[in-house]
């Protein structure tokens, strides 16, 4: 074979190669890119999975209805304690209200009571005032009878004063067990009430 046939072989070679290789650099580089983007889609929302940040979101609603239930429970428990401490407050107005209504119209129809308590009635009004903070259930009438039990029985029981006598009532005792405790036996205990409460009637009788 002639010197130019080979090197004219040797030339349409060289060309074959060359475009074969330039082929498959430009078919590597659109797979490498297409790569890339396939990539990108199943990591994006086009493939199938969750926008970014949807499961953190989603977490964070299941964590906060979980914190909002627990939220929930405790501002309702606190509300009701809360409103528990309230309703009792409440009612305990009313009663002060009440109680204070009624003492009012008591010394208005019996204005002999200060003169058997030997006091005037603002002063009157306003010890039963002060008591009433302490024990709204107070009676008027138990404020009178324990006033005048301290008077009567003060000088024989020292420790039997008109504090004393209320602070047994704010405990829930009756007089006479309140006047037990204090050191008087059962039968003087009922004795010096009976006394108390005839003397009361007599005043305002004369009211």
């Amino acid at each position: 074979m002639s010197s130019k046939l080979w090197t004219f072989l040797a030339a349409l070679a060289f060309a074959c190669v060359f475009v074969l290789g330039g082929q498959a650099s430009a078919s590597a580089q659109g797979r490498g890119r297409g790569g890339g983007g396939g990539g990108g889609m199943g990591r994006g929302p086009v493939g199938g999975g969750p926008p970014a940040g949807v499961g953190v979101e989603r977490g964070i609603g299941r964590s906060s209805d979980a914190s909002a239930g627990r939220a929930d429970a405790g501002r309702g428990n606190a509300s009701d304690r809360s409103g528990g401490r309230s309703d009792a407050g409440l009612e305990r107005a009313r009663l002060r209200e009440e109680n204070s209504r009624r003492a009012d119209e008591d010394l208005r129809e019996h204005p002999g009571t200060t003169a058997l308590l030997h006091t005037t009635a603002n002063d009157l009004r306003e010890g039963y005032q002060s008591a009433l903070a302490v024990n709204p259930n107070l009676k008027f009438g138990q404020y009178v009878a324990a006033t005048r039990l301290a008077a009567n029985l003060g000088a024989a029981h020292p420790n039997v004063t008109r504090e004393a006598i209320l602070a047994g009532l704010a405990r829930g005792d009756s007089i006479g067990e309140t006047l037990r405790d204090l050191g008087l036996g059962k039968d003087e205990a009922k004795t010096a009430e009976r006394r108390a409460e005839r003397e009361i009637k007599e005043s305002r009788r004369r009211s």
